[in-house]
């Protein structure tokens, strides 16, 4: 899959309509299309994926049970998280929505780290300021998870602007619903990019529904792809549940950006199966037979296929990694449900590098003041 190198080259008009694919249903890779990943990441990718899946099921059930406060997954749309995900270099960074911590686990962010933040434990970085599945890892080049929509792709330009200015071979990646498209960030993010061709890719992950907009309600263009060519971006279509397509178009717009080629505009067309958060009820503004219908394109299940179609891949292995995550996940949890909750003083840390006398005062009188005698 090769993407126009030439740096400021941006093509006419719209952007095609046609979706990029690699494998049908069935997983037999198209060799026009294929990419040709080596089978030792595509099993990772998919290991990936299965885990992110086990680990959004399992934290669903604990929010349900109300051990958890709130979780947000991507049921659906693994592929098109982690497969672009892998597709990224190490020295590139990611700016996420709320759907990507499976990407942050890719890139090597503790299980148990994550679980931590779901409990808002003592254990837990921000020490339970931040809402559940509100993560950083800086260590991954992960940025911090935040709730305002849109936020994040101006955050991208801005950082992959400074990268390019210091010279750095750093391409950036941002991840966005298509209701983020409707955001002034969005609009100030793509014009900037465009004008000063910042490496950036703009993932946008096209599940179908924004909450409980659809994507028809969302925007009258043509398609979520010709919003990068109004700002100068060239833009792409990909199957968002095709694993090997995301990967390859991906890996193009990284060597295109590295090169000097500018912005990409990816539109990740997928399907968000499950509710948009533990505070939503799916069935109550989409039929029963359009989730049923979009269960063919499970991502899993075709990268599943492909696998076996190459041998790479065996049911005892498939047995094997998901006890493993299994295990894993009981082990966090229950640590995670062990740990104390955050001191009353920790509201104060690690906000300011030197605390200021007020603040001091103010949290002295805090830890030593009246408590409440039940816990809220």
């Amino acid at each position: 899959m090769n993407l126009e190198t030439k740096p400021g080259s941006i093509p006419p008009g719209t952007a095609s309509k046609k979706i990029v694919g690699v494998l049908d249903f069935d997983g037999r890779a198209d060799p026009e299309t294929d990419p040709k990943l080596d089978l030792a990441t595509a099993r990772r990718i998919y290991e990936a994926m299965l885990r992110t899946r086990a680990i959004d099921a399992r934290l669903m059930r604990l929010q349900r049970q109300g051990r958890i406060g709130f979780h947000v997954g991507c049921e659906g749309e693994e592929a098109a998280i982690l497969a672009s995900a892998a597709a990224m270099r190490d020295q590139d960074w990611l700016f996420p929505c709320y759907r990507e911590v499976g990407a942050a686990l890719y890139r090597g962010l503790s299980l148990q780290t994550y679980i931590d933040n779901m409990y808002g434990n003592a254990n837990d970085i921000p020490k339970g300021r931040q809402m559940p599945d509100h993560v950083t890892a800086r260590a991954q080049h992960f940025s911090s998870i935040t709730a305002p929509i849109g936020t994040q792709i101006t955050q991208a330009v801005g950082f992959a602007w400074a990268a390019k200015i210091r010279k750095q071979d750093v391409v950036t990646a941002t991840y966005f619903g298509d209701g983020a498209t409707s955001s002034n960030d969005f609009h100030a993010g793509m014009n900037f990019a465009g004008v000063y061709q910042t490496p950036t890719l703009f993932l946008l992950r096209n599940n179908g529904w924004a909450i409980s907009i659809s994507s028809e309600q969302q925007t009258h263009s043509r398609t979520y792809a010709d919003k990068g060519v109004a700002y100068g971006v060239p833009a792409i279509r990909v199957d968002g549940n095709d694993a090997l397509a995301v990967y390859g178009v991906t890996r193009a717009a990284v060597e295109r950006a590295s090169a000097g080629g500018g912005p990409t505009f990816i539109e990740l067309v997928t399907y968000r199966t499950g509710a948009h958060s533990s505070s939503d009820d799916p069935t109550a503004y989409r039929e029963t037979m359009e989730s049923e219908e979009a269960q063919k394109r499970d991502p899993l299940r075709r990268l599943r296929r492909y696998l076996d179609r190459q041998n790479a891949w065996s049911d005892a292995e498939q047995t094997a990694a998901e006890e493993k995550i299994t295990s894993e996940l009981s082990v966090c949890i229950e640590k995670a449900e062990a740990a104390p909750a955050p001191s009353i003083a920790s509201m104060f840390e690690e906000v300011f590098e030197d605390m200021p006398a007020h603040l001091v005062e103010q949290q002295a009188e805090c830890v030593n003041g009246p408590r409440t005698r039940k816990r809220h």
